[in-house]
């Protein structure tokens, strides 16, 4: 009976103590009151909407293998690496202003000079419609880089992109952007940027980007898009200045920098154009870009069409050209629809969490340049063909498996160990929130 009666008030006592330190501590404000979300990320925000703060992130684990045109020797090799490991930070303060910095622990975002950051921004929203944005974050070029690369179809971007990897990319630099739209069907966007490639006065490569979208159907489900790009940049007087046009055909795994590789063992192809060339060498660098897109419930289909110039600046040297282009179809089998969202598409979220969302996709690489020789008139066009045929599954909102086939052929090309042609596949393990 003693033990009974101890028992008992010891859970007494046990549950006081719980009950004491449930009320130890208080939470309060000198504001409005405060909302605290843990779906997708961790978000504490007031609910004046005038303060917020979250913190998220991505984690990609890639699996490749592959041979052929992919590999130095053409035998097989592979590769296992994190393609990204993003933490991410961003929010509002004071209402119209807004902060995002993503830091890349996977260190393929940025360099060891200036950090591995993918962005590190700040964007005055007051002047509604229009926003203007501060800071390091990509230039904006086209559909598919406007897409986040958690909800991109395929693993990797269309590798047409090579052809014009200035466009897009911060390269380590600073930049300052206008954007906004026009009802709920035009968005525009005029941006300034200064890369991280300095001339031999010491100025920094200047570059202009312009992007226009009209999207007369603009919901899930029900989407059509097209859009119309521009870029240029000054390269005229940038002293051991590398004008070749590399490509990874579509499996990023090859690539020998940037810490995802195959060690030496990667190969990528040369479309043309040469290095350490000197100043003077090559000025206006000029690309274009075209995109559309349509979507009908679960039925996706997308393109781009992109156009490059890089104008020789003296008569040792030819101007370089290139083309691409890219055509995708994307169905979801379970019935969800991509979402959609002025510009860009967005994630597939499964209605169904116990089976989750399977989507099959096929997509068609296309890209050509001139190769230069050097202090010669002869020229030749290398050409390069991938096709990408692969499978998603979006287990939850949070984690998506996906598995590729990619296969390439090349024509005209000089680094190939005597193989046009290449096979490859990649899995991938993702978790975003």
């Amino acid at each position: 009976m003693i033990r009974k009666h101890f028992a008992g008030f010891a859970a007494s006592a046990l549950a006081m103590a719980v009950t004491a330190q449930a009320f130890a501590g208080t939470v309060t404000t000198d504001g409005a009151d405060i909302v605290v979300k843990t779906k997708g990320g961790l978000e504490v925000a007031t609910t004046d909407k005038q303060f917020s703060f979250k913190v998220g992130g991505r984690l990609q684990a890639d699996y490749s293998r592959f041979d052929g045109i992919y590999t130095v020797n053409g035998d097989s090799a592979d590769a296992a690496y994190f393609r990204r490991a993003f933490i991410e930070i961003g929010g509002v303060a004071f209402t119209d202003w807004k902060y995002q910095f993503n830091y890349d622990l996977s260190h393929n975002a940025g360099s060891s000079e200036d950090g591995y950051w993918d962005e590190a921004s700040i964007q005055y929203s007051g002047f509604k419609p229009i926003n203007i944005k501060v800071g390091r974050f990509d230039p904006d070029f086209g559909l598919e880089k406007a897409t986040s690369s958690k909800w991109v179809t395929a693993p990797e971007r269309n590798a047409a992109y090579d052809l014009i990897d200035w466009t897009n990319g911060h390269q380590n630099g600073l930049g300052v952007q206008v954007n906004g739209t026009a009802g709920p069907s035009l968005y525009g966007s005029l941006g300034l940027h200064a890369k991280d490639q300095n001339d031999v006065n010491g100025d920094s490569v200047k570059q202009v980007n312009l992007r226009g979208v009209f999207a007369p159907m603009h919901e899930a489900g029900n989407v059509l898009h097209l859009g119309v790009n521009f870029a240029r940049r000054d390269l005229d007087d940038v002293g051991g200045l590398d004008t070749r046009i590399r490509s990874r055909l579509g499996m990023r795994g090859v690539s020998t920098s940037g810490g995802n590789d195959a060690g030496t063992n990667g190969n990528r192809l040369t479309v043309a154009g040469a290095s350490n060339l000197p100043a003077g060498s090559y000025g206006d660098d000029t690309a274009w870009g075209l995109e559309a897109a349509w979507a009908m419930g679960p039925l996706s289909v997308q393109g781009e069409y992109i156009k490059r110039k890089l104008e020789a600046d003296s008569n040792a040297y030819q101007d370089i050209d290139a083309k691409g282009y890219y055509a995708q179809i994307a169905y979801t089998i379970t019935g969800e629809a991509r979402d959609y969202r002025l510009g860009r598409f967005d994630a597939i979220k499964p209605s169904n969490k116990q089976v989750g969302a399977w989507e099959v996709f096929y997509r068609y690489d296309y890209l050509e340049g001139d190769d230069d020789t050097v202090g010669t008139t002869a020229t030749s066009t290398v050409e390069g063909k991938v096709h990408n045929l692969g499978v998603n599954w979006y287990l939850n909102d949070n984690v998506r498996l996906t598995g590729a086939y990619v296969k390439a052929k090349v024509d005209n090309a000089q680094n190939t160990a005597g193989d046009d042609s290449g096979d490859g596949f990649v899995m991938r393990a993702q978790y975003a929130f």
